[in-house]
């Protein structure tokens, strides 16, 4: 069978493209092509930002910005700015943190971080924590047998402890869902939080298809809020399955293979980095 997957890369057209839904556009963070004066305005804005490439994957080169107190912070020996000192500007890439005591001299740094490459600033959701480590949502969508939009997967994604992504490929551990909302849910809220997350992932997909109808399977990655909130972090229009073989369940990665089979996507399931997590 001939592949009919549609591949978008870019990161902000993906997000203009959601945000024409209404229903969507309340769960989709505020974001921007990145410029000297973008990320300096957010920053006031929202006190701290993810900067991401705009065609990235894997969690590779995402960035995250803070507007601080100016508190001692960890940090590397950045130019002046020794080990330890106390700055109202900090990032991290990585497992490394740098601090500034102005926002020229740390623009300068994240711009040298990005290579040359184009860059969009997004607003910082603070995650929910698992065990004092950040964690997310992955939903996976697919076209099923019927040709229908359904979420086949859900899995929780708990991020390294020294980095700010979630992703496997970045050391990430891989968790139920369930498992992860229990410190913050009744069961019967839990059900319905999930239900609701499986409705974003469905009409995040129903929406970018009206921009591109060859597109098959999107995973969606969600943060909740202190309030329980979810909201859009990203949408990966090539998924990588390999969350889902971490747990226990196989039901979800053997339906997910089942629908990708159907539409001419044949997974490689040797996932190296990613953890499981111990229930």
């Amino acid at each position: 069978m001939k592949e009919q997957i549609r591949r978008i890369s870019n990161k902000l057209t993906k997000t203009r493209v959601l945000a024409r839904s209404q229903e969507l556009r309340s769960h989709i963070p505020a974001t921007k092509r990145m410029n000297q004066s973008v990320l300096q305005e957010m920053l006031q804005k929202y006190q701290m930002v993810y900067v991401k490439p705009c065609c990235g994957s894997l969690g590779q080169g995402v960035i995250r910005v803070e507007k601080t107190a100016g508190s001692s912070l960890r940090s590397k020996n950045s130019g002046n700015h020794a080990p330890g000192d106390k700055g109202p500007y900090r990032y991290q890439a990585g497992m490394q943190i740098h601090n500034f005591s102005d926002y020229d001299a740390a623009y300068q740094a994240i711009h040298k971080e990005t290579r040359g490459k184009s860059y969009l600033v997004q607003k910082g959701i603070r995650l929910l924590l698992h065990k004092g480590r950040p964690f997310d949502i992955r939903v996976m969508v697919q076209r099923n047998l019927k040709g229908q939009w359904e979420a086949t997967g859900v899995a929780g994604r708990v991020a390294h402890p020294l980095k700010v992504v979630t992703n496997g490929s970045q050391g990430g551990t891989i968790y139920p869902v369930e498992v992860l909302l229990r410190p913050y849910t009744s069961p019967e809220k839990r059900t319905a939080l999930i239900s609701a997350m499986h409705d974003i992932g469905v009409k995040s997909a129903r929406q970018l298809s009206t921009a591109y109808p060859r597109l098959q399977e999107i995973g969606v990655d969600l943060a909740l809020d202190g309030h329980l909130k979810p909201w859009i972090l990203e949408v990966n229009t090539a998924p990588d399955p390999c969350p889902f073989t971490k747990l226990k369940d196989r039901r979800m990665i053997n339906r997910i293979v089942q629908y990708g089979k159907a539409y001419g996507r044949i997974y490689h399931l040797k996932c190296m980095k990613a953890k499981q997590g111990v229930v």
